[in-house]
């Protein structure tokens, strides 16, 4: 399974891009991250897909998913991006909260401002974690 799960309302913007950005720059192997969504979306956004693969990141056949209790209770650590209460918390997993805006309305300029903002936060993470 995963280590870390990456958490935003839909799992369809913002999860996306962070659970791909750590798995793209992670540093140990054995370490893998996963993204879910608190109220999935139908699929991830066709620009979405577009902004990630300017950066070589390839998110096709990706399909948004549920935060579960059974995928919470499989992993150390979840990271929140952006839905702070709207994440439910699960008891023994470590919790970090991202505040991050919402991409969804914003133009590509503006989407892609966002999500170099979200690989700048994995890259911080992974280099203070030691992933």
């Amino acid at each position: 399974m995963a280590d870390i799960v990456f958490v935003c309302m839909h799992n369809a913007i913002r999860s996306q891009m962070a659970a791909a950005f750590f798995n793209k720059h992670r540093t140990q192997d054995r370490v893998k991250a996963v993204s879910a969504g608190v109220t999935p979306a139908a699929e991830v956004p066709d620009f979405v897909r577009k902004i990630m693969q300017e950066v070589d990141v390839d998110l096709s056949g990706i399909k948004p998913v549920k935060l579960s209790a059974e995928l919470a209770i499989t992993v150390s650590t979840i990271v929140t991006l952006g839905c702070s209460e709207a994440c439910p918390h699960f008891s023994g997993v470590d919790v970090i909260d991202w505040k991050l805006a919402d991409s969804k309305d914003r133009s590509l300029d503006g989407a892609r401002e966002i999500r170099n903002e979200i690989e700048n936060k994995v890259k911080v993470f992974i280099a203070e974690h030691n992933y």
